[in-house]
């Protein structure tokens, strides 16, 4: 389960040698060139695990999932991926994503313990808080794993694995723990030591903890299908705690970005252009599903123009999908269809190309509107004492979205859509019920997030089942349903096969995580 992550070493020591806290790496009783716990402080590796948990977000292991979520489909330029769009997904489908999740996580490990040690319990509380966005991703995708015993590899070389629900639990109270860290008053010396390494909140002790809540609800709100489910004490530790991210809170981090090689914005670099102007994703585009969606109604969705450029980047040919799983001679090339769009990518010069704001971009780890839709959902099921107003909740949250997406003036352009839709008339009637409510607000979401967070998306299908519409299946498969969850990757068969064997004949179809109805 430990998983050393070559890249931070050899930086971390760069970094080491450069800095004036290493002055005695000419002792001739020190090795220079061994990385140490006197040299290597916590605050180095919690900025690496900063910048490497955006990288996770704005990686292309969650390609799959755009796919699977009809956001993007492949074009007619490269041969499809057969696994992807036949669903039938082996040991090695989820191997690469869950190694990088674990190399990160046993980074924020580190720097945790480091914090702990040190007295910069600040540190310690915002590593704990990363940990657990990536530890429900996990669990979410694979179910019970090794956690209580994870990165102990001397006292368990072989991690037993613990139920998916319990680890929920941990996170739950790990994520208080993290708190009462946050809410520390740190010395000045440490303040500025935290402040300093941390490329995310800029050293925000409070902004940590609405993070901290905003994670504590992403795991209520999973559960909220599980019979007999009773959110009401840890919604009112959230609320006592000062509530969720809201407006203008987004959770990024940019430790400087720039439009030369290895050091573009993560997901620009993945899907944008490279230092030299040529495409880094040529073999997907838009998904035709998510096209008819955002023209369904009674007038495009403004939507549709942030995450997608027309097809061939000219405005006359409009915005052209591929069918996800078609053969691939029925599929349009890369230059007839659409690619990713602004809100993604950044804007384009006459050329089309990059005009490089892509690859300086902040790269998006929580986006705020992400939060607000948790809250939305939250309050259309009665979990907000005193708040019932799942409407404002609502507009809030997709006020949110389009001004987080770069809509031009987007109270107007909500005011429109919402105007154009009948639906969304239906949502604010009084006697609509909160099970229609929170699948509206689950496809709102759903619309907003193309790209940005296509796991979310992913765990809301599995556990509301709000799209109607199945053309998101691919028709390459024999099955008319997506994977529930993806199968135990194949290091961990390699590397603790006792203990991942005793968790029985996984199917990716209907072996369902605990909070899945």
């Amino acid at each position: 389960m430990k998983h050393i992550n070559k890249i931070f070493l050899f930086t971390v020591l760069s970094l080491c040698l450069a800095t004036t806290g290493c002055k005695k790496y000419l002792d001739v009783n020190t090795d220079p060139n061994r990385v140490t716990d006197q040299n290597v402080t916590p605050e180095l590796i919690f900025t690496q695990a900063e910048n490497a948990v955006g990288a996770r977000q704005g990686s292309g292991d969650w390609g799959f999932l755009d796919q699977w979520m009809g956001y993007f489909s492949q074009n007619e330029d490269f041969a499809p991926q057969q696994n992807v769009i036949t669903y039938n997904i082996d040991f090695s489908f989820g191997n690469t994503l869950f190694l990088n999740h674990l190399n990160v996580l046993f980074d924020l490990h580190q720097a945790a313990s480091k914090g702990l040690v040190s007295g910069d319990t600040v540190l310690t509380g915002a590593s704990m808080v990363l940990s657990a966005k990536l530890w429900q991703e996990l669990v979410d995708l694979f179910g019970n794993l090794p956690y209580t015993q994870a990165f102990q590899t001397t006292k368990y070389p072989t991690p037993a694995y613990d139920k998916a629900q319990d680890i929920y639990k941990a996170l739950q109270l790990s994520l208080d723990s993290a708190i009462i860290y946050l809410q520390n008053v740190p010395g000045l010396t440490a303040k500025k030591a935290f402040g300093g390494a941390d490329i995310i909140n800029k050293g925000d002790q409070s902004k940590w903890i609405l993070f901290a809540n905003t994670m504590k609800l992403r795991l209520l709100i999973r559960q909220s299908e599980v019979s007999g489910f009773d959110a009401s004490a840890e919604m009112a530790k959230i609320i006592a705690n000062g509530g969720v991210l809201m407006a203008g809170q987004s959770i990024s981090v940019n430790p400087g970005y720039s439009n030369d090689v290895n050091k573009q914005s993560p997901f620009y670099q993945n899907n944008g252009w490279s230092p030299t102007g040529t495409l880094t994703n040529t073999s997907n585009d838009a998904n035709a599903y998510i096209i008819d969606q955002f023209e369904a109604g009674n007038s495009p969705d403004p939507r549709e123009e942030r995450f997608f450029y027309p097809a061939g980047f000219n405005a006359a040919n409009g915005f052209v999908g591929n069918v996800f799983g078609a053969p691939s001679i029925t599929l349009n090339k890369g230059n007839a269809s659409s690619y990713f769009g602004p809100a993604l990518v950044g804007t384009i010069t006459s050329s089309n190309v990059g005009d490089g704001s892509g690859a300086k971009q902040d790269q998006w780890i929580y986006p705020s509107y992400e939060s607000m839709f948790l809250w939305a959902e939250a309050v259309a099921r009665g979990w907000v004492a005193g708040n019932s107003d799942a409407a404002a909740a609502y507009n809030n949250a997709m006020l949110e979205a389009f001004t987080w997406l770069g809509v031009p003036d987007p109270a107007t352009a909500l005011a429109d859509y919402t105007a154009d839709n009948p639906d969304v008339a239906d949502f604010t009637n009084a006697g609509s019920s909160a099970e229609s409510r929170v699948k509206f607000i689950a496809y709102q979401k759903y619309l907003s997030l193309v790209g940005v967070d296509p796991y979310e998306v992913y765990t809301d299908l599995n556990r509301l089942h709000f799209l109607t519409d199945k053309s998101y299946i691919s028709l390459a498969a024999s099955k008319t349903q997506l994977p529930v969850r993806l199968l135990y990757p194949q290091s961990e068969y390699t590397s603790n096969a006792t203990n991942v064997q005793q968790q029985g004949t996984i199917d990716q179809f209907n072996s369902k995580l605990f909070w899945q109805p």
